[in-house]
This record gives C-alpha cells, structure tokens and sequence, in this order.
C-alpha cells in the first residue's frame, strides 16, 4: 500500500527478536525474568581491566558467514539476530514479502566507538603504520550501520536509519516505526533498539569518572535500581527488534499479535547534560497518557528506566509521583525494573523491557525487581515494589515503558492488550 495513511491507523506488534545477557529468545528471556535468573557477569576490558557486565551470548553464524561477521560490528551482528528472530516469530512468508516495503528502525545510543578504539588498539601493534589500517573502519563506524547490516543480511530494499536517543532510543526506534506505518511509508517496520556498549572501554572509564559505575563482590547483585545499596550502572550490550504492522494488515493474514502500540511521547529536559529532570519526565509520561486516552489508574504496569544510580533513580520517582498520584489506597499500578536482572542495554534498554513485559497480557504475572533489598526511603512509590517472587494480576491491560537518556531526552511508550 502507497501513499498516506490516517494517523489514527491502528499499529500492532506481530513478532518479538531479541538477545539479552539473560536470554537469546524471548521465551528464555521471560523464563528467566520470572526465575530471577540474572545475567551479569564479571568481564574484563581493554585499558580498562576487571569489571562486571552485561554479557549476551547468542550464536551469530547462525544468520552470518564467518567473513561477514569479521567485516561486520557486533551491534550489526545483534541487530542481524533480532531481526531474523522477529520476522520467523511473526509468521510472516518472508519469501513472499515486498521488500522494498519494509523499513529497519533501531534506536542506538552511540555507534563507532568500539570499532575506532578497536582499529586505534590494532594499529598500535604496527607502529601506527596506517598500511593496516582496516578498509572497513568507514561502514563499521557510520551511525546508520546496525540498520544497515540487517538490511544487507535480510535483502531489504526499503528505508533504514537509526536513532540517536541516548538511552531514550529503544522506544525512539520503536515510535519511528510506528509513525512510518501510519505515513503509509512502508507496510512492515522493523523497530527496536541495539547496543554493542561493553565493547568500548571509553564508556566504562566515562561511568567510572562520574563515579556511576556500580562494583559489587558477586555479579548478580551489583544491579539494584531503587535500593539504599545501589552505587551506579552495570553496562549490558543487547537489542530487541519488533514486527509491527497495521492492524488490517495483521488481521488478514491472520497474525498472532503480541499487543497494540496506543501512546507514545518523547520530549526534552533542557536543563543538564546529565542530572535528569523529574518535571519533564512527568510531563512526557503525561503525553503519552492523552494521546493514549488513558488515565493514570488505568495503566496496570509500568516498566521503570530506573539505572541504579543515585540520583537519577531518585528523580525518576519524583516523575512517577508526580504523573500517578501519591496516596496507597488510590494505587493499583504495579511498577517493575528489568535492569535489575541484565544491567544497562543503553540504546536497547527500553525495547529489551519492553519485550520482557509483553507476556504479562497472556499469562498476567509481572515480573519482580530483583536486588531490592532495602528500598530507599527517597525512591517510595506505592505499587513500587513487586517482591519476593513475580506477582499474579487478575487483569494486565496496558504497559507503561519508560526510557530516559543524558542531555534530556525521554520517551514513553504505552502498548495495550490487543482485544
């Protein structure tokens, strides 16, 4: 179909692909957000040393020749996997798809530090002679890559970019797709977010400078958003790419739809390139709620971007007060914290909790919070905590994903139960 669409056109999510350091699927993912089954682990770094992360470790000659994947990022690589795995789980006959009718969205935080300080590390071994210096440093490092590589993998002809969003930009990837789907731009989008962050040193010594890098003696425990204990990020590399389509067109052929795409917001802070700002983020979550046609009573979970740092965990409550309420007996929204289990995918945060959340519509059970052992007093927030073990819902209608990044950029995306 050509041409422009309403905007009202409704969009829904046909097909989920993923890594995460606790799961390459999204079953497993989901088995092991349930089990508490963390995914940090130590891990050593160049120039850097001995660390912790998010470590994910999924098969990429599964999708890729060995030649490609030398040539090739490891953010393309996931995002080659994410997309493979979404469009197999969507049902689709790829065979018979117009390809020149689907477009590749991927939100990312930063891309082309891993492969420059790789080529600069390589480079040293030769005296800097620039004679080896790889001829595919330029498509390895340009912004567009990990679209790019699953484009070239999958023989799509249609539009792919990526998003620069900080750790805002799963969801960006995720609401560009949207958007273009309603525009009549393409018919299928491929949308989410990818990382390859704990490949370059620079983001671990960046964190450690800012005194925001979390250390503790055992792995599993060092991600804990909202605990009086919490001392910074663990870093996690990963993606999650979604199938959307137009309803009608999920319907025709008679698509399993995972959930409805109902609100979207993003805007900015512009006050600190780093300290977040509460107002804003209140205000975006309250934009996502109108132009989903929600109150705030009526969203039943709420997918935190809560770090593990001091004080943005902090302000990112003030927002939640600020948008649901205050008091326990008006309460009824449950909140959760996937960071907790895998650390800080960055560019793929919000799109990996998304995806760890949208079984919740099937089985009606959220997933728990884990390390949340004594919960700051500063981080309250009634329906805050889902303790001890996942909680059963009687109903699971609607999810609230928040994602927030440095220099001020928010986005909230709201997906409901498709009826």
């Amino acid at each position: 179909m050509n041409g422009s669409l309403p905007s009202t056109a409704r969009i829904v999510i046909t097909g989920v692909g993923l890594t995460a350091p606790n799961g390459d699927d999204l079953a497993t993912f989901r088995q092991n957000l349930l089990a508490g089954v963390s995914g940090i682990e130590p891990y050593n770094i160049r120039y850097f040393g001995d660390t912790i992360a998010g470590v994910c470790h999924f098969d990429p000659t599964v999708h890729q020749k060995r030649k490609d994947i030398r040539n090739g990022t490891r953010a393309g690589s996931i995002a080659i996997h994410c997309a493979n795995q979404a469009i197999a789980d969507s049902g689709l006959n790829w065979q018979r798809c117009d390809r020149s009718r689907v477009g590749v969205y991927l939100g990312i935080t930063e891309h082309g530090n891993v492969e420059t300080e790789a080529e600069i590390h390589n480079l040293r071994q030769f005296d800097y002679n620039l004679r080896y210096w790889s001829h595919f440093h330029n498509p390895r490092t340009v912004a567009n890559s990990p679209a790019g590589q699953a484009t070239v993998n999958l023989g799509i002809t249609g539009p792919h970019y990526t998003i620069g969003g900080a750790c805002a930009a799963g969801n960006l990837g995720i609401i560009q797709g949207v958007q273009q789907l309603q525009l009549g731009e393409v018919d299928l989008a491929l949308a989410g977010g990818v990382s390859e962050s704990i490949h370059t040193f620079g983001i671990f010594a960046g964190f450690q400078s800012q005194n925001a890098l979390a250390t503790h003696p055992d792995p599993t425990r060092a991600s804990r958003p909202f605990d009086l204990d919490r001392n910074g990020i663990v870093i996690a590399e990963g993606g999650a790419i979604f199938t959307l389509e137009r309803l009608h067109d999920a319907v025709d052929r008679g698509a399993r739809i995972y959930g409805e795409i109902i609100g979207y917001a993003a805007n900015s802070d512009a006050t600190d390139f780093v300290l977040p700002n509460p107002q804003r983020q209140g205000e975006c979550i309250a934009a996502a709620l109108r132009r989903a046609n929600l109150r705030p009573d009526q969203i039943d979970l709420v997918s935190t971007h809560a770090t593990g740092t001091s004080a943005g965990d902090i302000q990112e409550c003030v927002a939640l007060r600020q948008a649901f309420g205050q008091t326990e007996e008006k309460f009824e929204t449950c909140f959760n914290n996937c960071k907790s289990f895998i650390g800080h995918a960055m560019g793929a945060a919000g799109a990996l909790e998304l995806a760890g959340n949208l079984p919740s519509f099937d089985d009606g059970i959220i997933h728990h919070t884990i390390n949340l052992d004594k919960p700051d007093p500063e981080c309250a927030v009634p329906g805050i905590m889902v303790a001890g073990r996942p909680m059963a819902k009687t109903r699971i209608e609607t999810i609230l994903n928040n994602s927030f990044g440095m220099l001020g950029i928010n986005s909230v995306l709201i997906v409901g139960k498709y009826k």
